[in-house]
């Protein structure tokens, strides 16, 4: 996983409520457990016709949205099943942040997990930057892990709070087998010694 570092970058609104997971990653591509190639497919009963071609109106098929890499999204973002392939199709897409008023548990447990970073804010601060994305592509946002904080394009700063040990992972690109490896020469000693301790196991 890659280390999450500070960056600026384009922010497209999405205020609509209860963003299910189905919405993110419809169930018919889940004929998948690879992470990647899921992009193209990230909010496809809302970016596509049935023949293929873009619904222009949805925000990430605007001009000035299509690179973006933050989502201000309405409240109880992820909700729905639990399924891993809707941060996998965002990550995919190249989302790095997406800020609500609320997540889904396991969505927002699985976005760290994904190098992703979802941050909660109360309804005022979204509409700040909610008001803010709606200015498109030269509007650009820019996230502070360490800091913990997002400055809008006008220079306002927002602060934010994040588990000290979820900032720890994605500061440092740790998924759950970075963190296992993390442990390899304790993992490796006890090993050794419960070999010679029980040889015969």
């Amino acid at each position: 996983m890659d280390k999450f570092e500070t960056f600026t970058g384009i922010a497209a609104p999405m205020p609509l409520v209860n963003i299910d997971t189905d919405m993110i990653i419809p169930k018919v591509f889940l004929k998948s457990i690879a992470r990647t190639g899921f992009g193209k497919n990230l909010f496809d009963e809302m970016r596509f016709n049935r023949d293929g071609t873009e619904i222009e109106d949805f925000v990430l098929n605007k001009p000035q949205y299509r690179s973006s890499q933050i989502l201000i999204a309405g409240d109880n973002f992820g909700c729905g099943s639990s399924r891993e392939h809707a941060p996998w199709a965002l990550e995919d897409f190249g989302i790095k942040v997406i800020v609500s008023t609320s997540f889904a548990d396991i969505f927002f447990s699985n976005c760290f997990k994904n190098g992703m970073l979802p941050i909660v804010l109360p309804q005022e601060q979204v509409d700040i930057l909610m008001k803010d994305a709606e200015r498109g592509e030269n509007a650009r946002m820019t996230v502070d892990l360490e800091a913990q904080e997002i400055t809008t394009s006008d220079g306002d700063v927002i602060s934010f709070d994040v588990d000290a040990f979820k900032k720890h992972c994605l500061l440092n690109g740790l998924d759950d087998i970075g963190l296992t490896l993390e442990k390899a020469d304790s993992i490796k000693t006890f090993e050794e010694q419960a070999s010679q301790a029980r040889p015969w196991v």
